[in-house]
């Protein structure tokens, strides 16, 4: 008896491509901040980075010990390069180095003055030692928080930014005043029982969340959380949901964080893989 066997196509779609975040960033060579940990975030929440070098680091997980900013036209040059290359859908910056590369970011930030911004402003290291003196951080006020959609500080850098140990909320409108369009202020460094994670924009409070707060200190949590964010923003999520679900994510990867050197711990992005 003749048999026909049947033919089963099976019909392949193209595979949408994944939005692209554009990093300004330095390289941790312990992995658990800087580019690695943008790099990690952005993939764990379906997007593709694309990493700009500004500055090389000396650093161990218990403090960073020296700083290499780059050549402002290396940042520059990788920059354009990228971007005439592969649109992208969000930026996010890190720890910039120099004047000259800040006002190179700054440049640049003002040819696409549509796309979202994230910017987590490194100030200091874990251990302490100060990252930025006074100059930059003028420079970082001055040139970057108008571009900025959501500005990132923990509630030391929030002071620190705005001179003074004013109450949150005074200090969160002066951010907003220079700029910013947004300012989540991280509550890690209070003494307080919960980790109070504060969202300011419109002229008042968006959202306020509470945390459980976790035994130890982690390296690379603002850096994990500015970049999910910016991943969230960038899959076109709106800016409280956004916010929201990158917190869920920061908290997970610190409670399933790991301790690979002597000093703090660093926060497991890849926990779903």
């Amino acid at each position: 008896m003749e048999t026909r066997q049947k033919h089963i196509y099976t019909v392949f779609t193209e595979p949408q491509p994944l939005p692209c975040v554009l990093v300004f960033a330095g390289h941790d060579p312990t992995g658990g901040a800087g580019l690695q940990a943008d790099i990690e975030a952005l993939a764990a929440n379906g997007c593709h980075a694309l990493p700009i070098l500004t500055s090389l680091t000396i650093q161990d997980t218990r403090n960073v010990l020296k700083i290499e900013p780059l050549s402002a036209n290396l940042v520059r040059e990788q920059a354009d390069t990228v971007l005439a290359d592969i649109p992208v859908a969000a930026f996010k910056i890190g720890l910039l180095g120099s004047i000259q590369i800040i006002d190179v970011v700054k440049h640049i930030l003002t040819r696409y003055p549509n796309i979202p911004v994230i910017f987590d402003p490194i100030l200091a290291a874990g251990g302490g030692k100060n990252l930025v003196d006074q100059d930059i951080k003028q420079a970082m006020k001055e040139l970057l928080f108008p571009l900025t959609t959501l500005l990132t500080p923990n509630s030391q850098e929030a002071r620190s930014l705005t001179e003074g140990g004013k109450d949150l909320d005074t200090t969160a409108k002066l951010l907003l005043d220079q700029g910013c369009k947004y300012v989540l202020i991280t509550g890690t460094h209070e003494h307080t029982p919960e980790v109070v994670n504060i969202l300011y924009g419109e002229g008042r409070i968006l959202s306020r969340t509470h945390w459980s707060r976790l035994a130890g200190s982690y390296h690379g949590s603002g850096c994990t959380l500015a970049s999910t964010i910016a991943a969230r923003l960038a899959r076109g999520e709106d800016i409280l949901t956004a916010t929201q679900a990158a917190q869920a994510y920061a908290w997970q990867t610190l409670q399933r964080g790991y301790q690979p050197g002597r000093g703090q711990a660093l926060p497991n992005r890849l926990f779903l893989s």
